[in-house]
Formats: C-alpha cells, sequence, structure tokens
C-alpha cells in the first residue's frame, strides 16, 4: 500500500539535497539508499543518499543535481510502498483512518475522518460532521476501538466535546 511517508522541504546546499519533513515511524527503513519514493505530481524518485543533519533528514535523488530541482519539488508529499500485511492484530497506519466512520458507542453516526492532526502533546482525529470539523484527542479514555477492515471507530467523547466545530 502506498503511504505517506514524508514531505519535501527546502533545499539544502548547492548539490541538490533535500530537508525532508519526516512522516513515518521507520525513517531508517523507508529512506535507504536505492529506495523509490513517488510524489504527488506522479513522479518517481530514488534515494541517492541519505543523511541525518542536527537532527533534520537529508536526502539526494538520482537525476537532481542542484538547488534549483530541489526547490521544483519542494512542498511536495513522498509516498513508499508498505507492508500492511505485517501489522499486528490492531496496529494500522494513520492514513489507513482517513475515511472510517466514526460512531458512538450508541452507534449514532459523527461523521468521516478527513485527516489527523498531529500535534506534539497528542494527535487528532478531525472528523466532517455535516460540514462542520470535530477533533477528537486520539487517546484511550475515548477512542473505543479502531477497525480499519470494516473503516469503523468507536468514540466515547466527553460531554460538550462534539459541540467544539469551526
Amino acid at each position: 500500500m502506498q503511504l505517506v511517508v514524508g514531505r519535501i522541504g527546502r533545499a539544502h546546499g548547492v548539490l541538490g539535497e533535500a530537508t525532508i519533513q519526516v512522516q513515518t515511524d521507520d525513517p531508517d527503513v523507508r529512506f535507504k539508499v536505492g529506495n523509490k519514493l513517488n510524489l504527488d505530481s506522479g513522479k518517481e524518485l530514488t534515494i541517492r543518499s541519505a543523511r541525518w543533519h542536527n537532527q533534520i533528514l537529508l536526502l539526494a535523488f538520482d537525476g537532481v543535481v542542484d538547488r534549483n530541482q530541489i526547490e521544483e519539488l519542494r512542498d511536495q508529499m513522498i509516498s513508499a510502498e508498505v507492508d500492511i500485511t505485517s501489522l499486528a492484530p490492531g496496529e494500522y497506519h494513520y492514513q489507513q483512518l482517513l475515511g472510517c466512520q466514526v460512531f458512538l458507542q450508541s452507534n449514532a453516526l459523527i461523521g468521516e475522518v478527513d485527516e489527523i492532526v498531529k500535534l506534539p502533546g497528542q494527535d487528532l482525529l478531525s472528523v466532517d460532521r455535516n460540514g462542520k470539523k470535530v477533533l477528537i484527542p486520539m487517546v484511550k479514555k475515548i477512542i473505543i476501538s479502531i477497525d480499519v477492515l470494516t473503516k469503523k471507530i468507536v468514540v466515547d467523547p466527553p460531554e460538550g466535546l462534539l459541540d467544539v466545530t469551526n
């Protein structure tokens, strides 16, 4: 399955290295030299070099040799082929949550997950509820169950949480 693993940032130096905003839990596997990555534009890139510099991942790609070429790729999301069959029961990738229907324990539909908001303290499910956004913290006290096969999430939100919309 193709999953987003990062985003290309600005150029680093003049020899075609890019800073990468890592969005994977296993960057050493996803960003190995020789791996192929896909961009939003449909372009495929092969990793020529990968290194960490001041806690920032720097990648260089075959055929991308200067700063200007990196700037043309800037802000594109990077996807990689990820084997989801090796996940243990109950494990999932965040992208598998997109499109899931969110229900209360009473089986009342809240809405559909349209984004995962990643924050330093905790992540949030962004749920489209009749055209308005509801943010649900991804904590065990609130998320009762997640079934990515049936695309169903059951929650038990505290009073007032679903009333907060923008």
